[in-house]
C-alpha cells in the first residue's frame, strides 16, 4: 500500500471528531496532557432547543468531565466560556461536577458568561475572565406557559437560593452583594439583574483573575506541577 492510502493511525481521527461533534480536544506536551472542553450558547437540558440555536448538550459535557477525572493521562481541565444562559439544571449539574474533581481545573470566560454560565465560571479550581467579556447575572426566568400560582414563584426563589448558594460558596463574592447584583433594576435596559465586565468580576470577588488563553494555560501548568 502506498502512503497516499495509509490509513489514519493514533489518535488523529478520534481528537478531530470530538473537536467537531463535541468542542474538546486533548492537547500534549512537555509540560502536561491538558483537556479542553468548550461550554457555548445555550445550556441544553432535558429540552432540546431550537434547531437554529448553538447549544451545548450536557449529556456530551458529563461523560467528557468524568472520564477526564478518571483518566490516568490527562493532568488537568481547562473549559472555555461564551454562554448565552439554558437549562439551569443542566448548568448546575455540570457545574457541581467540576467542582467535584480532583484534578487541577480552570476556567476562562470569553465574549459572556450569561446565568447559568455564571456558575459554570466559578465552579473551577481557579477562574479567568478576557478583558473584553462580561458576565450577565438576573434572576431565573422561564419561556412558555407559566402556572401563576405562589407554588411557581416558591420554586424560583428556590432555585435562585440554589445558585447563589453555589457561586458563593465557589467564589469570593457575599451572597448579599451577589443578591444585590441579581436584582438590580437600573443596570439593565428592559430587565432585572446587572451586566458585569471582565475588571468588575474580578472587583466584586466573583472571578479570580483578567486574562487571556496563556494566562489560564500558564495557571493550569502551575497547579499540574504542584
Amino acid at each position: 500500500m502506498n502512503e497516499e492510502n495509509t490509513p489514519v493511525q493514533g489518535n488523529e481521527a478520534p481528537e478531530h471528531d470530538s473537536i467537531t461533534q463535541t468542542g474538546s480536544v486533548t492537547a500534549r506536551n512537555a509540560h502536561g496532557t491538558i483537556h479542553c472542553i468548550t461550554i457555548v450558547g445555550q445550556i441544553e437540558g432535558h429540552m432540546e432547543a431550537p434547531q437554529a440555536t448553538k447549544t451545548t448538550k450536557y449529556e456530551h459535557i458529563i461523560p467528557q468531565i468524568t472520564a477526564v477525572e478518571e483518566a490516568d493521562d490527562i493532568d488537568g481541565l481547562l473549559i472555555l466560556l461564551n454562554t448565552v444562559g439554558g437549562d439551569v439544571e443542566a448548568g448546575l449539574a455540570i457545574a457541581e461536577l467540576i467542582a467535584g474533581m480532583h484534578k487541577p481545573t480552570v476556567s476562562l470566560v470569553l465574549g459572556g458568561g450569561h446565568s447559568i454560565g455564571v456558575p459554570l465560571a466559578v465552579a473551577a479550581k481557579q477562574s479567568f475572565i478576557a478583558p473584553s467579556a462580561a458576565m450577565t447575572i438576573h434572576p431565573v426566568r422561564m419561556n412558555g406557559t407559566v402556572i401563576a400560582s405562589p407554588q411557581t414563584y416558591a420554586y424560583f426563589r428556590s432555585i435562585q437560593e440554589r445558585i447563589t448558594a453555589f457561586v458563593t460558596q465557589h467564589s469570593h463574592i457575599s451572597p448579599a452583594a451577589f443578591t444585590n447584583l441579581m436584582m438590580a433594576t437600573d443596570n439593565m435596559s428592559a430587565d432585572v439583574g446587572t451586566v458585569i465586565g471582565g475588571q468588575e468580576a474580578v472587583a466584586h470577588g466573583l472571578i479570580g483573575r483578567v486574562g487571556s488563553l496563556a494566562d489560564a494555560l500558564d495557571a493550569l501548568h502551575g497547579m499540574i506541577r504542584k
